[in-house]
């Protein structure tokens, strides 16, 4: 998942300013995919592994980030003006109540990027989080020791992220046909009303 998330625009030469944020992923809807996979599978392995995956999916999308914005190529098309994409963290509030509310801000916390918290989320930061660094470049190895982790107890990360990604996909296609529909409805009482 974290390749495709930064990769494109770069590799494509594309002007990172034309997406200035690129959504490093849904939180919660990670953590709930992953930890949903696990429990199926049900054996002690596996469910010790629940609430890890959101955050160490973070953390190498971040890592995979940080290398598409530097070095040689990245310092020619800044050169040319190229601003870096931030990344984008959606839904950072947590769902789960097993896991703190918080886990997401306080772990993902690094330059370059936006956290879309709910208001609960950003008053529960305000009134307990903890701002201790760069979280978000902390613990990479474990997050890819996770991955092969993961994958031994039989979940397939791969699959986790496309189903998340057509499930976003379709939320949105469904928004938007939902805003044409009212669009519509709005054009035809002003077209009777004219």
């Amino acid at each position: 998942m974290a390749a495709e998330l930064v990769e494109p625009p770069v590799r494509l030469g594309v002007d990172a300013r034309d997406e200035e944020a690129r959504d490093g992923g849904d939180r919660a809807r990670v953590a709930a995919r992953g930890d949903e996979r696990l429990e199926e599978i049900g054996s002690d392995e596996a469910l010790a592994l629940r609430g890890q995956l959101a955050v160490a999916n973070a953390r190498l999308a971040y890592r995979h980030y940080e290398a598409a914005f530097s070095g040689a190529r990245w310092e020619f098309l800044a050169g040319k003006g190229a601003l870096p994409q931030r990344c984008l963290w959606a839904s950072t509030s947590t769902k789960n109540p097993a896991y703190r509310d918080v886990l997401y801000v306080e772990e993902l916390i690094g330059p370059h990027t936006v956290d879309t918290m709910p208001e609960e989320t950003i008053r529960a930061f305000q009134d307990h989080g903890e701002v201790r660094g760069d979280t978000v470049r902390e613990g990479v190895e474990e997050a890819e020791a996770l991955f092969e982790r993961l994958a031994a107890v039989g979940v397939d990360v791969d699959d986790v992220t496309l189903t998340l990604e057509q499930e976003g996909v379709q939320k949105f296609a469904d928004s938007f046909a939902e805003l044409l529909d009212g669009v519509r409805s709005k054009r035809g009482q002003l077209a009777q009303t004219a």
